[in-house]
């Protein structure tokens, strides 16, 4: 463990798959780390870990969590924008709410969380936000749908952010991970082999984390090892 013990991590949608996995790798290292869930998880106990109950894709309560943590701290170190949701479907046959859906909860939630932190984030004036994209961020494929949209639309805002943070020493990343063995695979017939481990992806957000202030990691894209799915 380093020497972090003062250091502040945010991490939304923190108690499965990805989110969890930066989480576990954030306490390691010593840092605080605050957290929402729709579900509070008991289960995921740590004497520096904070949960806060809230669904992102609604914006008064990515208000709602941002205070929570601002009450708590002036300074945040690292942002890491996880929560999201895949429906699958084409545009021309998807749900009539699925582009809402997505939206909100892909983009939307990074966009003002993200805002609302900001004042914490300049702080330290070497803060560090990881948007958790996807390949499909930059691949377009059939039965994805607004998924797609709201993920190129991520990427994007990534893309302005890292622009408008530079002159406060903030960095930023996209993370474009492929398919990852979370319980949205779990029930697939294919292999666990197939998949990338969430350890991986937080182990590759902490590697960037770790570069010189003067250096930034814009994109970590990774995919299993035999392609995407």
């Amino acid at each position: 463990m380093g020497n972090n013990q003062d250091k502040v991590a945010v991490i939304s949608g923190g108690t499965k798959g990805i989110g969890r996995a930066i989480c576990e790798k954030f306490l390691a290292e010593g840092f605080r780390v605050f957290t929402s869930a729709r579900s509070i998880d008991h289960n995921f106990k740590h004497q520096n870990l904070n949960q806060f109950k809230a669904d992102l894709s609604n914006k008064k309560e990515v208000r709602d969590f941002s205070d929570w943590i601002l009450d708590q701290t002036s300074s945040i170190d690292v942002l890491v924008n996880n929560v999201g949701v895949f429906l699958p479907g084409k545009i021309s046959e998807e749900h009539e709410d699925a582009f809402e859906i997505q939206i909100n909860t892909n983009l939307a939630s990074t966009y003002h969380l993200t805002r609302n932190c900001l004042s914490a984030l300049k702080s330290p004036q070497s803060g560090y936000i990881f948007n958790i994209c996807s390949t499909a961020s930059i691949t377009p494929y059939i039965n994805g749908g607004s998924y797609c949209i709201s993920k190129y639309a991520q990427y994007g805002l990534t893309k302005v952010l890292r622009e408008e943070m530079k002159e406060f020493n903030i960095r930023v990343s996209a993370v474009l991970p492929g398919a990852t063995y979370t319980n949205s695979w779990s029930e697939s017939d294919l292999p666990i082999d197939r998949f990338i481990k969430p350890k991986s992806i937080a182990q590759l957000i902490w590697t960037a984390y770790q570069l010189d202030d003067n250096s930034v990691m814009e994109e970590i894209l990774i995919r299993p090892m035999d392609g995407d799915i």
